[in-house]
């Protein structure tokens, strides 16, 4: 049975019928509505055809199991409904995965006792100022966790609002954190020197750590790309890379999926000197290949950079490696992330265009260039101007 009755001027309780408890106790789901149109209040057909409307869809929401009652709910016992009809079907492994550990270290630990009714923006403020590593690191926390905490409250709480669990998304008159000084937006790379020391270190590594150095640098691939490159992308008559899937981590394992964005997938040129380290690295491959046999399992893909059995690493095994190299090596220690960025920095050094740079990194738009890489670019042109002047200078000398 269900059935709507009249609270107050313009606002009407919804109540279904839900069945018995285990103690034969009726249940009952109710929802308060507001109606802000003052025309289906003058006319009664009107409204008590829209009320009919609305508890039935009420009706049709409790009878599927998808009704979440608001009544004392805290952030911790919404979010795993969140989980369960929303995030599990609607976002990606990779959005999934982050937003996850984004509630399990931060969230949950700071907010989740909350009534998610009594949430403020001064809750989420205070959560995004006091928010901690959990690597046990005597850093500040970077902009970048800040704002995938923001992103990932904000997805939540959106959707209590569409549920109507509660009015208003209090995430909406939060802003979103950003880098507020050239410290947070200066990148670390290296220069030629390091390089060459990084090369060198280099040379007592396994073949493919090697072969996943160079490409890191030449092409300036991310390690998701790298991973997810076959021979078959490979294009040994053209010099070229084709960028068409990446590995990433998902919720369970890892994932295979496309690039995360349409410029994302590209081709990319590469030197002829690593063209033919790529031959040699898909000679030796072929060779371990043949030797594993029947310890090599992989059927479908010929990943470059693989197990033993032939399935591509796991994407945070090129780090740990990286990581545990560079302790070692003598040179100064960069994200492994970093080396993307040195790459396009060594092309920006060699006088190469941003839209080329842009196209090679695969961003979504040259912005992202001239704001990544601002600071290089305008040293660069300083020194193309300073070339000018010796030119400049010599019609004054006459």
């Amino acid at each position: 049975m269900a059935s709507f009755q009249q609270r107050g001027k313009n606002s009407f309780l919804l109540t279904v019928e839900a069945g018995y408890n285990s103690k034969g106790k009726r249940l009952r789901r109710t929802r308060t509505i507001k109606i802000e149109d003052e025309s289906l209040l003058k006319t009664k057909k009107k409204l008590k055809d829209y009320l009919n409307d609305e508890l039935l869809k009420f009706k049709m929401e409790v009878e599927a199991g998808a009704y979440i009652a608001p009544e004392k709910m805290t952030l911790e016992k919404f979010i795993t409904e969140w989980e369960k009809k929303y995030a599990d079907k609607e976002l990606s492994e990779t959005t999934l995965s982050s937003y996850l550990s984004q509630i399990k270290n931060h969230i949950i630990p700071n907010i989740g006792h909350l009534r998610i009714d009594k949430i403020t923006p001064i809750h989420i403020i205070h959560l995004l100022d006091n928010m901690e590593r959990v690597d046990g690191k005597n850093e500040p926390i970077s902009v970048r966790s800040k704002q995938g905490t923001y992103l990932a409250i904000r997805n939540i709480l959106q959707r209590a609002v569409e549920w109507k669990i509660i009015k208003n998304n209090p995430v909406a008159d939060v802003k979103k954190p950003k880098e507020n000084n050239m410290v947070d937006k200066e990148i670390n790379v290296y220069d030629e020197d390091e390089v060459e020391a990084l090369f060198k270190a280099a040379q007592n590594q396994p073949f493919h750590w090697r072969i996943f150095l160079t490409l890191a640098l030449a092409a300036g691939l991310r390690r998701s790309e790298l991973l997810g490159l076959e021979w078959s992308k490979i294009d040994f008559n053209n010099n070229s890379i084709n960028i068409t899937q990446v590995v990433v981590k998902g919720r369970i394992g890892a994932t295979i999926k496309s690039p995360k964005s349409r410029k994302s997938k590209r081709v990319v040129s590469l030197p002829p000197s690593v063209m033919e380290e790529l031959k040699a690295y898909h000679l030796h491959w072929k060779k371990e290949k043949l030797q594993l046999g029947e310890i090599w399992t992989e059927k479908e893909h010929e990943w470059l950079f693989c197990n033993q059995n032939g399935t591509h690493f796991y994407p945070t095994t090129p780090t740990t490696w990286w990581r545990r190299f560079i302790s070692n090596a003598g040179v100064r220690f960069i994200r492994l992330h970093d080396l993307r960025h040195t790459s396009a920095t060594l092309l920006i050094n060699q006088g190469v265009h941003a839209k080329i740079i842009s196209e090679r990194l695969g961003h979504a738009d040259i912005r992202i260039t001239m704001d990544t890489y601002g600071h290089a670019l305008q040293k660069a042109d300083q020194e193309a101007a300073n070339k000018l002047d010796s030119i400049f200078m010599k019609r004054e000398a006459k």
